[in-house]
């Protein structure tokens, strides 16, 4: 077995197009690392909720130049047999390591296959690739980042022709011809792609603020209002600035230490807004200049968190805020979460008399909602990812997200009001939805399959003492990794993430709020019935 490692970790050496990475597996062969050459050739990166994504290192289990030729000519290969040889494939990067190379080597890859390929002029965010495929009408895109993934990490999502991401059977179909590719060497390539100029990053702003028409807010209203925002070390920063400007927004006051793209993100111990601690240096700035509202957005800005009045808001709280923006705004169409999202905008949209849908986890499906009669006008998954104009961008878009965020700030404050001051009103319409999770980060991955085996061998038969059904989704269609217990007035999902080595549980209780005086009390029971949820699932699930 040791010696048939050993071989594997030559021959894909061997078959290597990068010097660095041929020479990094040559040394753990030379050295017998085998313990490390295991998890290297664990087996191949696979197509996920957000397509492949990875650490970064040599070998078929990480994201490098080997990997990334082949998925290209893999990708390649695929869009040939689907009827667009010769169409146009846009390229995007983010500012994380290597991944201006990435770039540059799937532009070679599919220049060389005969496609039409433009590259984005420098890093810039998701969105603006995800709107640029549509744009330029080509028939796919690729976004070279690991979104907010650790800073050894990187990434490789992929647009189809109609703005999304690809969903079965097309990833299946992708891995298939990326397996069926010969050796990363071998693979022909071309110089004969283009750089595209910053005219479609001014395209992208044009066309954010046309969608999300700020002109209805007042202007005064508008220069009144004061955010403060972080770049969080990536690259959402210069084009975020260019949307408030056009959008005759003052200019957000930015942490500076994260304003500039920095792969090493040194002022976080992990590049995420919800992770603990990574809004603490814009919660100083808003506290400093006296913000009616703080953004941050992740690194390749395709999500973005609030904090308001020292706190910082779930994305449910945010997804429910902004669905109901849009909907007192005439917005009419269909509204759309994730299956593991709260349940809060989906009463909004019934009080409206308007279509909601519940589908399954990650954008990919989000954007694939609604009908012809009641297109999509709103998305958004409790991951902070909102898509508040998908006209513009078939994905979640943190940067025209950010752009509403402070319009409804800026209409409330006019009024006196804040987005907190609208939660509670929405509380005491509604209920209080109280929303959390339970998050369990492995390294042996067997102990989020024996979770779930357990889980759906042995389903509790209440969650707060009330009875729940148990759903195994995996039996549905489309089928989902995941289950649902769900009960009146509390509901738990459980699924493996998709992009890390996590078990989560999704959490939401429902309290009922009688008055005004009312919703103090009801927080705090909802607090508690979340820690007694925590607690239930923790031991339904045995880790």
């Amino acid at each position: 077995m040791t010696q048939d490692l050993l071989a594997a970790a030559r021959a894909w050496a061997a078959a290597d197009p990068h010097e660095g990475d041929r020479a990094e597996l040559l040394a753990l062969a030379d050295a017998g690392d085998t313990a490390e050459l295991e998890r290297r050739f664990a087996g191949p990166l696979t197509f996920g909720t957000a397509g492949l994504r990875g650490p970064l290192r040599a070998g078929p289990a990480g994201m490098n130049a080997a990997v990334v030729t082949r998925a290209a000519a893999g990708l390649g290969t695929w869009l040939a047999a689907a009827g667009h040889a010769g169409g146009g494939v846009v390229i995007g990067f983010d500012a994380r390591r290597r991944s201006d190379e990435f770039a540059r080597i799937s532009a070679a890859v599919l220049g060389a296959a005969g496609f039409a390929v433009q590259v984005m002029p420098r890093p810039l965010p998701t969105p603006v690739l995800a709107f640029a495929v549509r744009h330029l009408g080509a028939v796919a895109g690729v976004m070279v980042t690991a979104s907010h993934n650790p800073p050894d990490d990187n990434g490789y999502k992929v647009y189809l022709a109609d703005g999304a991401q690809l969903v079965p059977p097309a990833d299946r179909e992708i891995e298939a011809a990326i397996a069926a590719t010969g050796p990363a060497r071998e693979v022909p390539r071309s110089d004969g792609w283009v750089p595209l100029g910053d005219d479609i990053e001014t395209d992208y702003v044009d066309a954010v603020v046309r969608a999300v028409d700020p002109a209805r807010v007042p202007a005064a209203d508008r220069a009144a209002l004061t955010v403060a925002y972080t770049a969080m070390h990536g690259v959402g920063a210069g084009t975020t600035r260019a949307v408030f400007a056009a959008a005759g927004l003052a200019a957000p006051h930015s942490v500076a230490e994260q304003d500039a793209p920095d792969p090493a993100f040194p002022t976080v111990s992990f590049p995420n807004p919800e992770e603990a601690g990574a809004v603490d240096l814009l919660l100083a700035l808003a506290a400093r200049v006296g913000a009616d509202v703080a953004i941050a957005e992740d690194p390749d800005a395709d999500r973005c968190s609030v904090v308001c009045g020292g706190r910082q808001l779930t994305g449910d709280e945010v997804g429910a805020l902004l669905a109901d923006w849009l909907l007192r705004r005439g917005v009419r169409g269909t509204y759309a979460s994730s299956l593991v999202s709260g349940s809060l905008m989906h009463a909004i949209a019934e009080a409206h008399g308007v279509a909601s849908e519940e589908t399954p986890t990650g954008f990919k499906w989000i954007m694939r909602a609604g009908s012809d009669a009641a297109p999509l006008v709103f998305g958004y998954e409790e991951a902070l990812g909102y898509s508040v104009a998908p006209s513009v961008v078939r994905d979640k878009d943190g940067i025209s997200a950010a752009l509403a965020v402070a319009l409804l700030a800026a209409e409330l404050k006019a009024e006196g009001r804040t987005v907190l001051d609208r939660l509670d009103e929405l509380a005491r319409e509604h209920g209080l939805f109280v929303t959390g999770q339970l998050s369990v980060r492995v390294e042996d991955l067997t102990l989020i399959s024996d979770a779930m085996a357990r889980l759906r061998s042995a389903p509790p038969a209440a969650l707060l003492g009330r009875p729940v059904e148990f759903a195994d989704l995996a039996l549905e269609d489309p089928p989902v990794d995941a289950v649902r217990l769900l009960g009146d007035g509390v509901r738990a999902i459980v699924r493996p993430s998709g992009t890390e080595p996590k078990l989560k549980a999704y959490l939401e209780t429902v309290v009922p709020v009688h008055d005004d005086a009312g919703i103090i009390a009801a927080r705090g029971r909802g607090a508690d019935e979340l820690d007694q949820l925590r607690a239930e699932m923790t031991s339904a699930l045995g880790i």
